[in-house]
This record gives C-alpha cells, structure tokens and sequence, in this order.
C-alpha cells in the first residue's frame, strides 16, 4: 500500500520526466515515448519508472539507452525538482507494454 506521500512524489516525478523524454523526442522523429507510471519505494530512494514507446518495436532499444544514460537524466531531473525534494531517488526504467497486451486482447476477441 502506497502513502500518500509516494503517490504525491510519484506524481511530480512522472510529470517531470514525461516533460524531459517529450522535449528530447522532439529531434527524433517519428518516436514517441511517454511516462506511464511512477512508483516511488516507500523509503524514496528508489523510483521505478514505467515507459511507453512508439512505435513499439523500438521500446527496448530506447529503454536500454535511456537506462545506459540514467546518471544524466537523473541530474535533469535533480535540476527541475531540487526545490521540492531534498534527495533525488535512484531511477530505474522499465518497457511498459500494457497498450501492447490491451491490442491483441482486442484482435484476440474479434476473431
């Protein structure tokens, strides 16, 4: 069970982070990745980040970069955050492909 603190923390950091992957997907045309979740671990040191990529062939490759390059978007991060959060949790991103599984219940049901 989340407090409401998480939830609160949570918030902020998909929010920010959604900002920093949309302005840095605008040079790269054609790719859309988004912030669908945020969960903050209840000592919040740790957020595991949930990220939605278009076209989803690519997901793993751009999730794979995004973790081999976490350092810098967590010291973005620390930059637009520093004055609501006194420490900046550890980031952690993962393919979120629940659109993907939603999709082929679909074509699954239609048949």
């Amino acid at each position: 069970m989340e407090t409401t603190r998480q939830n609160k923390i949570a918030r902020l950091l998909q929010k920010e982070l959604s900002d920093m992957f949309q302005r840095q997907t605008a040079a790269m045309p054609g790719v859309l990745v988004s912030v669908s979740k945020c969960r903050v671990s209840p000592d919040m040191s740790v957020c595991r980040g949930y990220l939605s990529v278009f076209p989803s062939e690519r997901a793993e490759e751009i999730v794979g970069n995004i973790n081999a390059n976490v350092k810098s978007v967590r010291f973005e991060l620390g930059k637009r955050v520093r004055m609501q959060l006194r420490i900046i949790p550890e980031l952690k991103f993962f393919v979120d492909d629940s659109l993907d599984y939603d999709e082929r219940i679909g074509e699954l049901l239609a048949k």
